[in-house]
């Protein structure tokens, strides 16, 4: 499997050079790292071409790396269900740089576009219907990023008594604080029920 990845992998870095900017076999699956404005053209070649066929798309999702000055990777999955092999692609994208959508390509990329849109922020030129998918439409930031607060900006609650749903901004009771999650066993400083056995031995 992993010779026929690699025969795959050397076949799409030469029909398409303009696209491919370097590909990988790694644990049995192929990565593909592509060109940001090269990307739809080269979904449409993986999806038409006779030795690829990838006429699924199985999913697009990100990853942020704050640290980089390419913030993200959006990486998409294809199936091709005629050669029975899986693709991943990567495009390393910019924060203030909008990704061509594929939805003329693939028509259910649709949805996972707007996923990534809401969950990262990422805006995708050319998508039909670019708006929140998961988060309600008033919804501040994008929760998938890391610098997102993990207790979010808004507290949504039944109030009973103006009978709707209020959003408040969230107010914590108590200082946040961050665990260690160290074992009760290691350093403890107190005696626990049933330790007094132990030293009458």
């Amino acid at each position: 499997m992993s010779d026929a990845l690699k025969e795959l992998g050397a076949h799409i870095q030469m029909k398409r050079p303009d696209c491919v900017l370097n590909w990988h076999v790694t644990n049995g699956e192929l990565t593909v790292d592509v060109a940001l404005n090269a990307i739809a053209a080269l979904i449409e070649f993986l999806k038409t071409d006779p030795s690829c066929k990838f006429s699924t798309m199985l999913d697009i999702t990100a990853v942020d790396y704050p640290e980089r000055a390419q913030r993200f990777d959006v990486v998409y999955h294809l199936l091709s269900m005629y050669q029975n092999h899986r693709i991943r692609l990567k495009v390393a994208v910019r924060e203030d740089e909008m990704v061509p959508s594929i939805t003329a390509v693939h028509p259910s990329a649709n949805w996972f576009e707007r996923e990534v849109f809401d969950m990262f922020g990422i805006l995708f030129s050319g998508h039909p219907d670019l708006r929140r998918i998961l988060t309600d439409y008033g919804f501040r930031g994008h929760p998938l990023r890391k610098d997102f607060p993990t207790t979010g900006y808004t507290e949504v609650r039944y109030d009973e008594v103006l009978k709707r749903v209020v959003y408040e901004p969230v107010k914590l009771v108590q200082e946040y604080r961050q665990f260690d999650f160290m074992s009760p066993w290691e350093g403890a400083q107190y005696v626990l029920p049933g330790d007094e056995k132990s030293e009458a031995k």
